[in-house]
């Protein structure tokens, strides 16, 4: 069973840095391929980025290309996302997530974190 725990959320301003981390437990996390997700309030849960089991293949949403990047490093059981040039649009729960396959799709998800919040003032 894999279990997952963000942090690194905080309020930021327009323009700066955030890297939320991702640990997690469990013996199939070097199996699993992993993604970020975030909410807004009275949004939809919107998929950020994905990364293979092995780090190789990476994929990303359109609002963030250029600007997100993400990373595992399977020796410590850990995930990042490193969030570049913030803007207030990307205020929001952000999510771990582990998922079966690579691409990651709604129904290969098999485990979510509790969300880490961000919020970026202007």
């Amino acid at each position: 069973q894999v279990q997952l725990v963000e942090s690194g959320g905080g309020s930021v301003q327009t323009g700066a840095s955030l890297r939320l981390s991702c640990a997690t437990s469990g013996r199939a996390f070097n199996s699993a391929a992993m993604a970020w997700f975030r909410q807004a309030p009275g949004k939809d849960r919107e998929f950020l980025a994905a990364i293979g089991s092995g780090e190789i293949g990476k994929s990303y949403a359109n609002s963030v290309k250029g600007r997100f990047t993400i990373s595992r490093d399977n020796a410590r059981n850990m995930v990042y996302l490193q969030m570049n040039s913030l803007k207030p649009d990307d205020t929001a729960a952000y999510y771990c997530a582990a998922s079966r396959t690579f691409p990651v799709s709604d129904t290969s998800i098999f485990v979510w974190g509790q969300g880490t919040q961000v919020t970026v003032s202007s």
